[in-house]
């Protein structure tokens, strides 16, 4: 449920962020709008995808060396 909060909180941002840089480039506020409402979308996918990839991946690193001791050890 954290990860789904994180992921809704970054969008929004996301979304502020990409339609004011668009705005900023084109001076049109419906191409601004239309760029910074489809692309965060697809980021949002991509993020998500991310971070569950990460995050499966954590476990396997660990696997196979004892804890509390370095793995350069």
């Amino acid at each position: 449920m954290r990860l789904a909060a994180k992921t809704a909180s970054w969008s929004v941002v996301h979304m502020i962020v990409a339609i004011a840089v668009a705005y900023a480039l084109t001076q049109n506020w419906r191409a601004a709008l239309a760029v910074g409402l489809i692309e965060p979308i697809f980021q949002t996918i991509a993020f998500a995808l991310h971070e569950r990839a990460w995050t499966r991946l954590a476990p396997a690193r660990a696997v196979g060396r004892p804890q509390g001791r370095p793995a350069s050890v």
